[in-house]
């Protein structure tokens, strides 16, 4: 099952083009930092429409791969080693909330067992009564990933396995996997996610061949950082390759992650056929957050 076809069983979506923009809140959730239950409150107050949290498992301290693994890049600033777990996180958020969307971005998926993770995200799925979306990532750090025995080479083909993995235990009371890298026999696994189809899964990154051939076999929509990626032109060509493999392109979405909070900005990515902007606030205290967050409510 792991050259699976493109249909997965996903429910059709409606295109984001044309309704308004999504504007959500990301931060390094840290013990330094206003905590997941507070923000999670004060951003469902101001009527923002999704919180996300990326993790890092650890960062060993040999540091040989840079940050975002760019030659030259500034040191690694110290709330890269200080997260929480973003499940645990966002279900403290969850508790919390009632219609603030929950996002994790992004997860590590390559570095995670499959089995587990599908569990976490339906287990939060349900807990959260259908709020949660899987933002995930392949990773940038060479020696993160090698304490977890995963190779950097092999760091695309483990995260496709695994989510196939996933969405076969989202979607069946018995499900199995064959790969090259996951294998499991005939198992039960629950709790189910409320949503249909296990909930929405955003890939990160440069949206080169690789990435888009993923966007479309396994992916509900791509969200790349602010800044790094051209968007119009993979836009198109994630969409073309969409309809090449017979999926229909308006299922899939578009956002942007780390966005700057600045109204011309929002426009040209909403006429640019992005759906949602995710602004970043600071692993600081609720002194430092709160004012922020109040500053981006005028976007709203």
């Amino acid at each position: 099952r792991a050259s699976s076809p493109v249909s997965l069983g996903r429910p059709v979506r409606l295109s984001a083009r044309g309704n308004s923009m999504k504007i959500g809140i990301a931060i390094f959730p840290t013990d330094k930092a206003i905590q997941p239950a507070h923000l999670a409150k004060e951003v469902e107050d101001r009527g923002f429409e999704s919180l996300w949290f990326p993790e890092h498992s650890h960062i060993p301290t040999s540091r040989v791969t840079p940050w975002g693994g760019r030659e030259g890049a500034p040191p690694l600033p110290e709330e890269y080693w200080r997260t929480h777990d973003q499940f645990v996180g966002l279900s403290a958020a969850a508790a919390v909330t009632e219609n603030l969307m929950l996002g994790t971005g992004i997860t590590l998926v390559a570095q995670r067992d499959p089995l587990w993770l599908a569990k976490e995200c339906a287990s939060l799925d349900l807990i959260s009564n259908g709020r949660f979306i899987l933002g995930i990532g392949y990773g940038w750090n060479k020696e993160e990933m090698a304490n977890h025995g995963i190779k950097y080479t092999e760091r695309r083909a483990i995260t496709r396995e695994n989510m196939l993995a996933c969405r076969e235990i989202w979607t069946n009371e018995e499900a199995q996997f064959s790969g090259e890298h996951v294998n499991f026999d005939s198992s039960w696994s629950w709790p189910k996610p409320v949503q249909p189809g296990g909930p929405k899964v955003i890939l990160g990154g440069a949206a080169g061949p690789k990435t888009i051939k993923d966007i479309v076999e396994f992916c509900d929509g791509w969200m790349p950082i602010s800044g790094r990626h051209d968007l119009a032109g993979p836009i198109q060509e994630v969409r073309q390759a969409a309809e090449d493999a017979g999926r229909d392109p308006a299922e899939i979405e578009f956002g942007q992650f780390g966005t700057p909070g600045k109204r011309d900005v929002l426009e040209s990515l909403e006429e640019a056929g992005l759906s949602r902007a995710v602004l970043w606030v600071p692993p600081e205290g609720p002194d430092t957050v709160l004012p922020l967050l109040d500053s981006y409510t005028e976007l709203l």
